[in-house]
């Protein structure tokens, strides 16, 4: 087996079990792994420090299967975890709430670069690092055993693999293909997925306690939910018995979908609408007109992809939030997002803080959010805290 030696600078960090190693950070490597193999790491005196999964292509070249030198990374040690992993989202299951769960989330779970969600009976798996491509056969044939479902589809077209050096790749990876619709539930609204081509794995799951919360405020509320995609926080809203929603996204087959999820769900009398348009344009011709909501939702896609865009980011995040500031009632509440890992909390808050000044208006926040509880965080790992979100009172 192949030992890669670290460099002393880089040692603290594995011995506070953070699962990776950067290229920067080591010192030789003893052997020829292959792409994908299990390597033996260790520090210049020879003594261990984990086993990880080598990526010759990525900046991080080693991502951590185990930190404990008595464990064999093999068939028996990913059944283990994902046996692990499974147990843990079983009581969400059980309790009838969704139909939809995260059952392994990466790193955070022990397994770097792999998510697989479920819908009712399918297994939708992104395989996103050396590691797991090179394990993947394995890991199908264990999820198949442990969670006998009707399919485990692939979604592994994230531009993030070619860092690593894999190709996109979508299709089949056991059982019967999926239907193009899917209705999964949660917490009394019936949603539709589609696997095949929907943001993600099909859905956003990492919202769904905030969802909850949001049907919660809704009652008699005027709702204006951007970046809507198929609607989820407006159904959300609806259930709460919102007075009127205005969902809002670029793409008019995600809204396609919301109108169907509207229809299903009994919506359809309700004051409910769908604009197809650019939330930036569409929010700045809202201000010109005058237009006001008693709640509004702003939940954009990722405006920081690496470190050199945080910059432009955070004027896509201000943009959005003096917008938004602008356009509500005295006492008004703005729910408001960021799913960029590099958006520290405190930078988000000054964002949002500057937003409200430089739109003249005070500001409280009510409640911090982020993803949900089948999206957990490794203590040692605060990456993966990647969803924040506020909810502030505008004056």
């Amino acid at each position: 087996m192949s030992h890669v030696v670290v460099k002393p600078k880089a040692v603290k960090s594995l011995h506070r079990f953070h699962p990776w190693l950067f290229s920067g950070g080591i010192a030789e490597v003893k052997g020829y792994p292959q792409f994908g193999d299990t390597v033996r790491v260790v520090d210049k005196k020879g003594s261990f420090l984990g086993w990880g999964a080598w990526s010759p292509e990525s900046q991080i070249r080693v991502r951590f299967w185990s930190f404990r030198e008595d464990e064999t990374v093999d068939r028996e040690f990913f059944k283990a975890r994902l046996q692990r992993c499974i147990q843990a989202r079983q009581p969400l299951l059980d309790s009838g709430v969704t139909s939809a769960v995260r059952l392994i989330h990466a790193e955070s779970d022990g397994f770097p670069g792999l998510i697989v969600d479920r819908y009712n009976d399918i297994l939708v798996c992104q395989c996103l690092t050396a590691g797991i491509e090179r394990w993947k056969p394995v890991l199908v044939e264990l999820l198949q055993e442990l969670c006998e479902p009707r399919a485990i589809y692939e979604r592994s077209d994230v531009q993030v693999r070619k860092k690593e050096g894999l190709g996109l790749q979508t299709g089949l990876l056991a059982g019967e293909m999926p239907e193009s619709e899917i209705w999964v539930h949660e917490h009394g609204i019936d949603y539709k997925i589609d696997v095949q081509h929907g943001h993600k794995t099909g859905t956003y799951l990492d919202q769904r306690d905030n969802r909850f919360l949001l049907q919660q405020a809704s009652e008699g509320k005027e709702v204006l939910n951007c970046f809507s995609y198929t609607g989820g926080f407006g159904l959300a809203a609806l259930k709460g018995g919102a007075r009127s929603v205005l969902n809002i996204d670029a793409s008019q087959a995600a809204l396609n979908i919301a109108r169907e999820n509207i229809e299903r769900n009994g919506f359809g009398e309700r004051d409910v609408e769908c604009q197809v348009g650019d939330v930036f344009k569409v929010l700045r011709e809202f201000r010109d007109e005058g237009r006001k909501f008693d709640l509004i939702v702003l939940d954009p896609p990722k405006f920081v992809e690496n470190k050199h865009h945080l910059q432009k980011g955070s004027r896509g995040y201000k943009d959005i939030n003096l917008l938004g500031c602008r356009l509500l009632r005295p006492g008004g509440q703005l729910w408001t997002y960021s799913c960029s890992s590099l958006m520290t909390e405190p930078l988000f808050q000054k964002i949002v803080a500057d937003a409200a000044v430089d739109a003249r208006r005070d500001g409280q926040i009510l409640r911090r959010l982020q993803q949900a509880q089948d999206h957990p965080t490794s203590l040692p790992f605060p990456e993966g805290t990647y969803l924040k979100g506020l909810v502030c009172r505008i004056w």
